[in-house]
């Protein structure tokens, strides 16, 4: 048997390049190689592609993060596929493990459909409006799903409408992983607040702070049905005012609390949300949907991870082990949905 040829890819121009190359780590690692034959594709901050080693090691070492060196053998695009040292790489179906611009946002997506690769996750408009708060919240409201009150700005010559209330978080609309992210307590911290924004996207979203619980739930497209996970709840060390980069990556003090403390019947409610949302955006293969459980008993969507953190300890595989799927599993039914689905031109 001929094994299909899956492009782990990697890396990339956005701030998550690091955690994309870690979440590469973990699918290299534990693919089926009786089923397919990997190939490592990483993506340098300087957008060079790069033909790597299968036996690269992109593992957090020391709290130091991997990066995809700048020099290599480079790959070239063409209308028949990708090629290096001249011959073809042959790839039947992309993993593009990319979190944020340039991979998540649908541009990655939309060169696949012009040279017919299949991949991995959500199409070109799925998983643009998904990375882009400021569209994707107006389409969470269309579906009846609660959103926290905000607005957007472009600059910090802005003001503020009477409907907001300090605390407040001001984000980037276009970033992940929290980059760029600020609680802010008070009026004098807002401005330079925008700015570090500003410093990683153009258009900036301000947003009422919600008090209650951080709930995460995974939904997974495969075997021709969606699956739902279990709703888990993040808990943080006292240390952290929110769940911020450092939260997330760098330090090991965050639980998964699966299932979540929630009052009966709300888990249900949350998981029908998690699915509104999914079909809303159009999404397919999987995503992360990230919500708040309020201290008033509302449950209000944060945002859609069209390709969320991947290694084996991340938060989406850990809620769909809940389901009875191992991580290899996982990777395995996420490559055989993009090899069954059709390219959105072809559709």
């Amino acid at each position: 048997m001929i094994k299909p040829r899956v492009a782990i890819i990697c890396g990339g121009k956005s701030s998550e390049h690091e955690i994309s190359c870690v979440s590469a780590n973990g699918i290299l690692n534990s693919i089926d190689r009786n089923l397919f034959e990997p190939v490592l594709i990483g993506i340098t901050k300087s957008g060079k592609w790069l033909f790597l080693p299968d036996d690269t090691n992109f593992a957090i070492i020391n709290g130091a993060l991997p990066t995809v060196p700048e020099s290599g053998v480079e790959i070239s695009i063409t209308s028949q596929g990708l090629f290096s040292g001249g011959k073809a790489l042959s790839i039947d179906i992309a993993f593009p493990i990319l979190h944020g611009p340039y991979g998540e946002d649908g541009t990655i997506q939309g060169l696949f459909e012009m040279i017919a690769v299949s991949y991995v996750g959500s199409g070109v408009l799925a998983s643009a409006v998904s990375m882009d708060k400021s569209y994707a919240k107006p389409i969470f409201a269309a579906a009846s799903l609660k959103v926290a009150p905000g607005i957007v700005v472009t600059s910090k010559d802005f003001e503020l409408p009477s409907n907001l209330t300090f605390p407040l978080f001001v984000k980037p609309a276009r970033s992940g992983s929290s980059r760029g992210t600020t609680k802010v307590k008070q009026k004098s911290e807002l401005a330079a607040a925008v700015n570090i924004a500003l410093e990683f996207d153009t258009k900036v979203i301000i947003e009422q702070s919600v008090v209650g619980k951080e709930i995460e739930c995974a939904v997974l497209q495969a075997d021709g049905k969606l699956t739902v996970s279990q709703v888990g709840q993040i808990l943080l060390s006292d240390k952290f005012e929110f769940y911020d980069f450092q939260a997330k990556y760098l330090d090991n003090s965050m639980q998964l609390v699966v299932p979540a403390d929630l009052p009966a019947g709300i888990e249900a409610k949350i998981q029908q949300a998690a699915l509104t949302a999914f079909k809303a955006a159009g999404c397919e293969g999987l995503a992360r949907i990230d919500f708040f459980y309020s201290d008033q008993g509302e449950i209000i969507i944060n945002e859609i991870n069209t390709m969320p953190g991947f290694t084996p300890t991340s938060v989406y595989p850990k809620l769909i082990e809940k389901s009875g799927i191992t991580y290899q599993q996982l990777i395995t039914k996420l490559i055989q949905t993009a090899q069954n689905r059709s390219l959105s031109i072809t559709r």
